[in-house]
């Protein structure tokens, strides 16, 4: 950006709360986390948010708040608990950041000030700005991907998307009013949400056309998303009628969740049978594989996930029980497939369909699966 260009930017952001909070008194939509400016609330929100759709949390944060109510309840949560309330969000990571968060803020109190927030596990200068501006009226940016574009388009300007994020926090920060900063910060991000969209952006009903220098979808400029590595994943769905068998992830993607017994190779039919029978299980039956596509971020899981119905066990034994079928062998590791993560089947718990359904959160990699699962015994 030449120095001759600070001048006229500065005097069209200096324009937009002016333009933008006449505009969201109108049109803000009515969501669950704007009906206070708590702290704890607003930055429970703001977690949920990330890379979610504000319709997939709308739900989840009701109940997530219903159920933990302040910090002091979500940094004494159980982690099963906590995991089976974010369950449908994603990343999980967010949610163990945000326990580990809440027992620092608990024990000294939450942060008066965007520095004192970046210090918390998971919130970086996005979350900070938006927790301080909403709930402490200060003039922090917060400067997400529905901000970038709005900006962008506005000052027409054509630099990368990680350029703009720091260079717009600097730029915005003296163009906040003197009150109403929660608003003025809310309202760019309404903007970029319901008008200024991605593609086919609605120009002739956002108020800041007549400033705006684009006028279209040609900006930001867009990024060169990095190649998903493709991995192929075989599942075994254990089950004797009443209950299937769980393992928590050792290693890797979805570490610590629970999922079914994971090899990351691509296995046939007879290859699984034969895996099984060598581990020395005589006593089973599998079934035709069930298909599905699982895309992280940077990986895509090719899956294919037989069922395998073992003889009736003791359900009695408890959820958790060990998973020890008749003649289960514990194989040398040079003997498991190749990408098998666990010991053989030490790893395996039982569990019954409705503590899975009601107590255990599944990673949607894993609970496409459930439908699959050999059925109960009648």
């Amino acid at each position: 950006m030449e120095k001759n260009e600070r001048p006229a930017r500065e005097q069209k952001l200096a324009r937009l709360p002016a333009l933008l909070l006449p505009w969201y008194d109108e049109n803000r939509r009515d969501l669950p986390w704007r009906e206070n400016t708590n702290p704890y609330r607003v930055w429970v929100s703001e977690i949920m948010l990330q890379q979610t759709r504000v319709e997939a949390a709308k739900e989840h944060y009701i109940r997530f708040v219903r159920a933990l109510p302040d910090v002091y309840a979500l940094a004494a949560c159980p982690e099963e608990k906590l995991f089976k309330l974010w369950e449908g969000l994603g990343y999980y990571s967010r949610a163990r950041n945000l326990q580990r968060a809440a027992k620092i803020a608990a024990e000294r109190g939450f942060p008066q000030d965007a520095d004192g927030w970046r210090t918390l596990p998971g919130v970086g200068s996005y979350t900070a700005g938006a927790v301080c501006s909403i709930c402490f009226g200060q003039p922090t940016p917060a400067v997400d991907g529905n901000v970038v574009r709005v900006l962008s388009r506005l000052l027409g300007d054509g630099r990368p998307q990680a350029a703009l994020r720091p260079a717009f926090e600097r730029e915005l920060a003296p163009a906040y009013p003197r009150v109403r900063c929660g608003d003025f910060t809310q309202s760019l991000m309404e903007l970029g949400a319901t008008v200024c969209l991605p593609a086919s952006p609605l120009c002739t009903a956002c108020p800041l056309l007549s400033l705006c220098k684009t006028k279209s979808d040609a900006l930001p400029a867009r990024e060169k998303k990095a190649e998903r590595r493709k991995t192929a994943v075989t599942l075994l769905l254990f089950s004797d009628g009443e209950r299937l068998a769980l393992c928590k992830r050792r290693e890797g993607v979805l570490r610590g969740m629970y999922g079914f017994f994971c090899i990351e190779t691509s296995l046939s039919e007879k290859e699984a049978g034969d895996f099984l029978s060598a581990a020395g299980l005589s006593s089973f039956r599998i079934g035709a594989p069930a298909r599905h596509k699982h895309v992280f971020t940077h990986i895509e899981w090719e899956m294919a996930a037989y069922p395998v119905s073992l003889p009736a066990g003791g359900a009695e034994a408890g959820e958790g029980a060990p998973f020890d079928p008749a003649g289960a062998l514990r194989l040398p590791e040079e003997l498991l497939p190749e990408g098998c993560a666990h010991s053989l089947f030490a790893d395996l718990g039982w569990f019954s369909r409705g503590y899975v359904k009601s107590r255990l959160s599944l990673p949607s990699a894993f609970r496409w699966a459930l439908a699959h699962v050999p059925p109960a015994a009648h």
